[in-house]
């Protein structure tokens, strides 16, 4: 069951085989619910976000890795808005990519049991 407030979130993105990466966020914020604390339900309150794309990859003898390449901070508003236009260097090859919205240095959410 999703969250009060979950279907106004979207978030839509390209992620160009060269690095370029385009994500437009709209909607983030915390649970307009318990646990949360009153003051902060229904809002964002981290100043920036930032997208973490992950990738499978061919590390030293020919061995299968994860490599996760992180943007710099985009900033956002407390409604959990941000736009987010940026060029990473993605390992070669980068295969199954995963693109992920963070905040800087901690996961945002999570889905699955």
């Amino acid at each position: 069951m999703p969250w009060p407030g979950a279907d106004r979130m979207t978030l839509s993105g390209r992620l160009d085989s060269d690095g370029q990466l385009f994500v437009k966020v709209r909607g983030l914020v915390l649970a307009n619910q318990a646990p949360v604390p009153a003051a902060l339900r229904g809002t964002n309150p981290l100043p920036d976000f930032q997208v973490i794309v992950s990738c499978q990859s061919i590390g030293a003898g020919d061995s299968a890795t994860v490599a996760n390449v992180a943007t710099g901070n985009f900033t956002a508003n407390t409604a959990g808005d941000s736009t987010i236009s940026a060029s990473v260097h993605l390992p070669s090859p980068c295969i199954a990519p995963i693109v992920f919205v963070t905040g800087p240095g901690f996961w945002l959410a999570v889905t699955g049991s």
